[in-house]
């Protein structure tokens, strides 16, 4: 199957997250534009995550120790890992997840 980003519609899943999802058999990738201050609450999930920062600082939290990372940082985080995040300046994000996110879908 061939996919070109730009013929994927943008959905904001949340406030300020501008999403492109790409979704496999068994995990989803999720390609972010977001808003300067936009935020993530607290929250896990049973996804195990890798998360790189394209663009952009963001401030990230994983088990209640907050980091800021820039382009090219990644950050894995766990199943279940309680984790939130801020953009301090514009962002692009790249998520990976596992298994896939159905409700993004």
């Amino acid at each position: 199957m061939n996919v070109v980003l730009t013929d994927i519609e943008t959905k904001e899943i949340m406030p300020g997250y501008h999403g492109k999802m790409i979704h496999g058999e068994t995990m989803t990738l999720a390609f972010w534009e977001v808003e300067e201050g936009a935020t993530v609450p607290e929250h896990s999930h049973k996804h195990e995550q890798i998360m790189q920062v394209l663009e952009g600082t963001f401030e990230f939290s994983l088990n209640g120790l907050a980091k800021l990372y820039k382009p090219n940082d990644l950050v894995i985080i766990p199943p279940f890992a309680p984790h939130s995040g801020k953009a301090i300046t514009p962002c692009k994000l790249m998520d990976i997840f596992s298994p896939v996110r159905e409700e993004y879908k």
